[in-house]
């Protein structure tokens, strides 16, 4: 029984040795929970094998040997492309698009990972052959046996049991990874693959569950697009919390700022609601926490930017792997005139996210903070009544989207439509020409990889740019790694006009990709102005996160820089442009992607309803905040890295801390706070299709 239960015992810790250390280097982490599931999955499975007879027998040991590596073996040529682990969800969602799509990165990963693969394979096929060699015959187990295996089972399973319960009373950061939060990134990094696969099947398993008893509310609803929006409170008056007990450094919403311009009107952006209802509506724990948050919440103010852009167009654009150091005033002239000349964000950041693009475009377009499992894919059988495409149908204006990829990947003829927009790609994907034909765009060269940016604006713009007024949303594909000048059909391209840098292979290749998303924004300039429409658009872009297709050394030989210290790897820029600004607006507070929806809503006049969102608008007087996926957060008082509960204060012109020592332990407990209850009103909305009981609780204006 010991040899036995020892090979798989003991194949399944070396499995986590090379995981962790081929992935992640030297960095200390916690075995105990992933050392008590190798206990409860050793004894479970040498139980199984014992029990059973003849060539069953030797099959299943060999399958329970082979699998666990053959997984690990994955998950680490996964880690090294994308920086994140791989989910469930991402498999059954997006594996075969994956495979089409990123069998060139795929191919990279498995020869730079190599050396640990093979570390990997060699006791899974060293064991088996050692012990055939010295006539060891898998053993048949008696009732004793059995029972021996079975303690060992119910011991796994009940220490991994009692070590949860124990953080969870006691507050320990281990348990919040792993429960409250659950990043898989951290959780490999710091339990081991094997803690991260029984995590990910365990909330796949529940999702599943839950959706059986789910009433599908999005199968009979009007479409998104022509929901009603609601009114705002009355001028002055504010629901919830007053702000008295925010610490020191953090500004009180409630307080009109005190320079407002006479002609601004301070009022809440905030709808009526029935928080009785609201209450009443609420049939689980997590929609009781949810409908008090939102009462407790203190909406954020109009200010003086509320309404600039009222009737204007917007054209956002989420890019791909888009970064600060794609943009140069001679070789991206068009990226370089509109980061600078429009509202200009000094401290803004792009996290990333477990589902790395689609995860961006999620936060982009909702403004809430991604629970980890494809949030955008699950949002597709959600109401969303809080988009942008429902403000604009509002004033009657049509919504499109383009993608120059297929039209299937992600799933996005699901979800984007759902938003509210008409939704194009130029391929098909592994959808029916029949149903879905007429919802592929015509461009040049749509099968290279990736495909032009340029060409997409050449094909798309005219489908809307004599609209009377128009929404327009674009996920862009040009600047997608690898970054090479073989694989990668933009950055060979246009690799003559980055042949004299003074620079690498992959950081010219970088640059020679976004050239493409260049000329695609000259080119949608160039249209909007021949159209007579140029003055009266709004232009945004972010990225979708940085290009992670670099190590750390290569992005820090791209930037020209150290990208060490604090969140700095995670610095971008947003462009938030229109051609009638004169001047640039420079704006010093920290901000992040989930803050675009709430600072479009407020520039573009519409009512809505602060409280709805995670982000927070960029030129209100509310304090900046961006939570990344490990809850690590950035203020505009201090960053903070919750491994190692690394803090860094921040200074003001005078060089000295913008917090008083007195309250900075007042602060930082109560910006975590915040930083968990995003987290969980980001979650809890779209498990919970939250925003239905929303719609039920507003209260119309008198007359409706």
């Amino acid at each position: 029984m010991l040899v036995l239960w020892g090979t798989l015992a003991g194949l399944a810790v070396w499995m986590e040795l090379v995981y962790h250390f081929s992935g992640y280097g030297w960095t200390a982490f916690n075995p105990i929970y992933g050392l008590l599931l190798i206990l409860a999955w050793s004894g479970f499975w040498s139980m199984i094998v014992g029990v059973l007879k003849g060539r069953i027998k030797k099959i299943l040991y060999y399958v329970v040997i082979w699998v666990p590596m053959v997984w690990t073996s994955v998950q680490l040529v996964y880690l090294h492309i994308f920086k994140q682990p791989l989910l469930w969800e991402v498999m059954i969602r997006g594996g075969g698009d994956a495979l089409t799509n990123y069998w060139r990165e795929a191919l990279t990963g498995i020869l730079q990972t190599i050396p640990f693969i093979i570390l990997l394979i060699i006791p899974a096929i060293g064991v088996p052959a050692y012990l055939k060699w010295y006539g060891w015959k898998l053993p048949k187990y008696k009732t004793l046996q059995v029972m021996r295996s079975l303690v060992i089972t119910l011991a796994g399973i009940s220490g991994s049991v009692v070590m949860m319960e124990i953080g969870e009373v006691a507050e320990f950061e281990y348990y919040e990874e792993y429960h409250e939060f659950y990043d898989p990134l951290t959780v490999a990094e710091g339990m081991g693959v094997i803690p991260l696969f029984h995590g990910d099947i365990g909330i796949h398993l529940r999702r599943a569950v839950a959706d059986l008893f789910k009433s599908n509310q999005a199968s009979d609803y009007v479409p998104t697009a022509a929901l009603p929006l609601p009114p705002h409170d009355e001028p002055g008056t504010v629901s919830g919390g007053d702000g008295a007990n925010l610490p020191e450094g953090m500004v009180d919403p409630t307080e009109p700022p005190e320079d407002a311009p006479e002609e601004v009107v301070i009022r809440p952006h905030q709808y009526n609601l029935d928080y009785e209802l609201l209450h009443q509506l609420a049939d689980n724990k997590n929609q009781t926490w949810l409908a008090d948050y939102i009462q407790e919440q203190t909406p954020v103010n109009t200010n003086e930017y509320t309404g600039m852009f009222k009737g204007y167009n917007l054209i956002f654009l989420t890019a791909e792997g888009f970064c600060t150091y794609a943009i140069d005033e001679e070789l991206t002239p068009t990226l370089y005139m509109l980061a600078n000349s429009g509202f200009v964000c000094e401290n803004y950041y792009v996290p990333l996210w477990s589902t790395s693009t689609s995860d961006g475009e999620y936060i982009n377009m909702t403004g809430l903070i991604p629970d980890g499992q494809h949030s955008m894919q699950h949002s597709s059988t959600n109401i969303q009544p809080f988009v942008l495409p429902a403000f604009f149908a509002a004033d009657g204006v049509h919504s499109y989207a383009y993608h120059n990829n297929s039209l299937s990947y992600y799933d996005r003829h699901e979800s984007h439509p759902n938003m509210g927009y008409d939704f194009k790609a130029c391929k098909l994907g592994n959808l029916d020409p029949g149903v879905w034909g007429d919802k592929v765009f015509e461009m040049e060269q749509p099968n290279q990889w990736p495909a032009s940016d340029y060409n997409m604006m050449v094909a798309t713009v005219p489908e809307y740019v004599n609209d009377e007024r128009f929404h327009v949303y674009y996920m862009t594909v040009s600047g997608h790694m690898n970054y090479n000048f073989k694989g990668n059909a933009m950055s060979g391209k246009n690799k003559e006009a980055v042949a004299e840098l003074d620079k690498s292979e992959g950081s010219k290749a970088y640059i020679a990709c976004n050239i493409e998303l260049d000329k695609a924004m000259e080119n949608l300039l160039e249209q909007l102005e021949a159209a007579g429409q140029l003055e009266n658009t709004v232009i945004c872009l972010s990225a979708d996160h940085y290009p992670y297709g670099f190590s750390d050394a290569e992005y820090e030989e791209l930037a020209g820089k150290d990208l060490s210290a604090g969140k700095d790897k995670f610095r971008n820029t947003l462009i938030l442009w229109n051609a009638g600004m004169e001047e640039p607006v420079y704006i010093d507070k920290a901000c992040g992607p989930m803050d675009l929806l709430p600072t479009l809503l407020n520039l573009f006049g519409f009512e809505y309803d602060s409280r709805m969102y995670a982000g927070r608008d960029i030129l209100s007087d509310r304090e900046g905040m961006v939570i990344f996926m490990n809850r690590d957060f950035v203020t505009d008082s201090v960053i903070f890295i919750e491994k190692g509960d690394i803090t860094t204060w921040l200074q003001d012109e005078n060089g000295y801390d913008i917090v008083p020592d007195d309250q900075k332990e007042a602060y930082l407990e109560e910006a975590r706070k915040e930083v968990r209850r995003r987290y969980n009103f980001s979650a809890y909305i779209i498990q919970e299709n939250y925003y239905s009981d929303v719609l039920q609780a507003m209260i119309p204006e008198a007359g409706e």
